[in-house]
């Protein structure tokens, strides 16, 4: 199985979903299963047929993160050491070129992945576009509202 890199907060978060799974949700949906089946008839039983889907999301849910884990290889960005370079972990600080604006990124793995926070997928076009630069490097990004020109202003490992 293929490694998934991870880091080292997303592998906390993913922890604490899977620990809310079994120790709330699972439970939950249990007590739910039995109260309906409680009341009887099963075969037009709504809420049981509610909770047993609910349940089956659950048990998924579950078994997807528990995969993620065990094929997770957790990097923490404060430990590396890439000279200057753009690794997955690394936050980049860059600037539009043609607008000025600047933005700040940091590269993480799918499951972080969040925009609004400023997390991008390591998979992404502007990711796979800055990996292996530096600062001062320019990089052309393919985005989906056309091509864009970046410079690379700053690279940190936090």
């Amino acid at each position: 199985m293929a490694t998934i890199p991870i880091t080292t907060r997303g592998a906390e978060k993913l922890k604490a979903e899977l620990h809310r799974l079994k120790t709330v949700d699972r439970p939950n949906v249990i007590n739910a299963i039995s109260e309906a089946r409680a009341q009887g008839d099963l075969s037009e039983n709504a809420e049981y047929d509610a909770a047993k889907d609910r349940q089956g999301f659950i048990e998924g849910r579950i078994q997807e993160i528990e995969g993620k884990l065990a094929a997770a290889q957790v990097i923490d960005p404060s430990t590396l050491d890439a000279a200057g370079k753009v690794v997955f972990g690394a936050t980049v600080d860059l600037e539009d070129e043609d607008t000025g604006d600047h933005v700040t990124y940091q590269i993480v793995g799918e499951d972080e992945a969040d925009l609004k926070l400023g997390l991008i997928n390591v998979s992404s076009p502007i990711a796979r576009a800055l990996i292996g630069k530096e600062a001062g490097d320019s990089v052309e990004v393919q985005a989906p509202g056309g091509l864009k020109h970046y410079e690379i202003t700053g690279v940190r490992y936090a």
